[in-house]
């Protein structure tokens, strides 16, 4: 319970520079995002292509269905395909997403083992054209995209979906970073409010500093056992470079970066987002108000090279995982 009253009283979430919604608002995306700019990254298929011109990697694009009468040629823009994603242009919070994993002579399968029929995927498509999952209930197009093979390594710490790690990118510095596992709970999604564990994540490194599950603390993930202390994100340097180079690619000085690592490509770019949540500090400990203000300080115009390294130095931590782990077992 003690770690839940650092979280609970105003004045120690002060202390520890936990932001809120309104300062975020005001003083970061007010501030630092134009708002001409926000379709760059509201819109994922103008992301991806924004993303191609900067040498971004993404994941590849097998097409896009902009109207009704597409629908009906999806079976045929699909044939060769053994996995992909369909996903709503303008969604936001995973809403909309499917995901097919395989495909045989019966249907197509979702990592569940759940089977969809062409008719399924039609309909899903047809109802992400209508609006029915995009901001504000306009009209979209829906993406499809080849299903991301995640690293290996990555395997025992999610449950039927793809790990993602997001940053949160001030000014072109990582300032923040945090892994979202799918577990059972979040039905293979990686929504922290739906039940996917958050993971902070060391920024020198990529280190797991410590992970919670609907708020609270967790030290393995609950659906595969895996213990939590031992999650390092690999190739976490070039991941890193390629979210502190969306601040260029967008032009928006307060960003959130959704990042994948492949198993063939390594790290991809998934989406970006201009407005992004502020649980990542509840899965680090800590509040991004001091990290915000020491990168205020900086000059601009400073080399993406250098902006990774000033955070990697400035924002390195030590795990908190296994000395919790220790405490709240000595506490039992």
């Amino acid at each position: 319970m003690s770690w839940l009253k650092n979280w609970t009283w105003p004045t120690r979430l002060r202390d520890k520079g936990i932001i809120g919604m309104n300062r975020r608002n005001i003083r970061y995306i007010g501030r630092y995002n134009r708002r001409r700019l926000y379709p760059l990254v509201d819109d994922k298929l103008k992301t991806k292509l924004l993303a191609q011109q900067y040498g971004i990697t993404t994941p590849e694009l097998i097409g896009t269905v902009t109207t009704q009468f597409g629908v009906k040629h999806i079976s045929e823009m699909l044939a060769g395909h053994g996995g992909f994603v369909i996903k709503p242009a303008k969604g936001s919070g995973g809403k909309g997403i499917l995901v097919i994993e395989h495909v045989d002579e019966d249907g197509f399968i979702k990592p569940s083992g759940m089977r969809q029929s062409i008719t399924d995927i039609e309909r899903h498509v047809s109802n992400i054209l209508s609006g029915l999952y995009s901001l504000g209930g306009s009209p979209d197009v829906a993406l499809i995209e080849t299903l991301i093979n995640f690293d290996e390594s990555l395997m025992d710490y999610t449950y039927e979906g793809v790990p993602d790690i997001r940053v949160i990118v001030f000014k072109g510095y990582p300032v923040m970073a945090m892994m979202r596992l799918s577990t059972a709970a979040s039905d293979g999604k990686a929504n922290l409010h739906q039940g996917a564990v958050g993971v902070g994540l060391n920024i020198a490194t990529g280190a797991a500093l410590r992970a919670v599950q609907f708020d609270m603390p967790c030290f393995s993930h609950p659906d595969t056992g895996h213990d939590l202390a031992s999650l390092v994100v690999p190739q976490w340097d070039t991941l890193l470079h390629l979210a502190a180079g969306c601040y260029e690619m967008t032009g928006l000085g307060y960003l959130g970066t959704d990042m994948v690592l492949d198993r063939e490509h390594g790290p991809m770019l998934l989406e970006l987002n201009a407005r992004p949540g502020l649980a990542i500090q509840m899965t680090n400990g800590e509040g991004l108000r001091r990290r915000l203000d020491l990168i205020e300080q900086q000059p601009d115009n400073v080399p993406t090279i250098e902006r990774v390294a000033f955070a990697q130095h400035h924002f390195a931590r030590q795990s908190e995982l296994v000395e919790s782990k220790d405490t709240s077992s000595a506490n039992a």
